[in-house]
């Protein structure tokens, strides 16, 4: 790929580990200085989601792609660390170019069979919380210093196309459907409010995404992944985080990407317009899948033609 994006300033809020820490590691590699943020830290402990991954790990993959950029523990819900997080980029570099909100961490909260009135209130609250006021208070204090720039791109990750949000998300919980559409619906918002400004605002999902808790569910490695296939027939439309990473950095680097304000992409869609590929050649479109075949599609004959 290059250094296609050497000079550019990129924050990664929700790096410590999936689709985040790909992001943060494939703009490093394309030349970005990356601000990656997370909770969980080696000096202060995992976050409520309790997971070995780190922030400073992310930071160490990085360097080890030869890559900038600094790991910085900072919780989204609070705005003091975020606010100090922005000061922090705007002292050493008096700009930001490219933000990626990928913040969430509710999953833990997620009681899929239940409905609104079953379900745990405190956990689904909290859930709004991290999938909400955590990218509205990172945009707050992001976008002022954004838009002294010449160019810059929001990019607001989420679970699902427009279409496919467009009826509620059955079997994942009030809660979880509430959150994803509501940051569609933030992208609708930015894409409004900045209609005359340069910042482009956009949203990104990707597929079934192997996540270092999705492979530890099935009890494989990215290595033996299709070995959960064996029991999991579906599980073969699944990608790795680097294939939503790729294209994300090639969308960046587009000096054309303001085409897509306000609008939600898919991973595959990114693989197909900027002719990229997952991590084994294949370009899986997950949603694409849905959108034939439905939610339970596993046929592994029919999954094929989507890779």
């Amino acid at each position: 790929m290059g250094k296609i994006l050497e000079n550019r300033i990129a924050l990664v809020a929700g790096a410590t580990r999936g689709a985040g820490r790909a992001i943060a590691i494939e703009l490093a590699r394309a030349g970005a200085f990356v601000y990656a943020t997370g909770r969980s830290s080696r000096k202060e402990g995992p976050s409520e989601m309790d997971r070995p991954e780190t922030i400073e790990e992310t930071e160490d993959l990085i360097r080890s792609v030869g890559g900038e950029g600094l790991g910085i523990r900072t919780d989204h819900l609070d705005p003091e660390q975020v606010r100090s997080l922005i000061q922090q980029i705007d002292d050493r570099h008096h700009r930001l170019d490219i933000l990626v909100n990928d913040i969430f961490g509710g999953d833990r909260y997620a009681q899929w069979d239940k409905r609104l009135w079953e379900h745990d209130l405190n956990g689904g609250l909290r859930m709004m919380r991290m999938g909400i006021d955590t990218h509205l208070i990172t945009l707050y204090y992001a976008l002022p210093l954004m838009l002294r720039g010449e160019k810059g791109i929001v990019i607001e990750m989420t679970d699902g196309t427009a279409e496919a949000n467009t009826e509620f998300r059955q079997n994942v919980g009030f809660y979880y459907d509430l959150v994803k559409t509501n940051v569609g619906r933030i992208v609708k918002g930015l894409a409004y409010e900045l209609t005359h400004y340069p910042v482009t605002p956009l949203a990104v999902t990707p597929g079934w995404l192997r996540s270092e808790a999705m492979l530890q569910n099935f009890g494989v490695t990215e290595q033996r992944w299709q070995e959960a296939c064996q029991t999991t027939p579906g599980f073969a439309i699944s990608e790795s985080p680097t294939y939503v990473a790729r294209g994300i950095a090639k969308l960046v680097a587009d000096p054309e990407n303001s085409r897509f304000s306000g609008s939600i992409l898919t991973a595959h869609q990114l693989a197909e317009f900027y002719d990229v590929t997952d991590i084994d050649g294949s370009r899986p479109d997950c949603w694409g899948l849905i959108a034939k075949h439905g939610w339970n599609c596993e046929d592994v004959s029919v999954i094929q033609k989507f890779r």
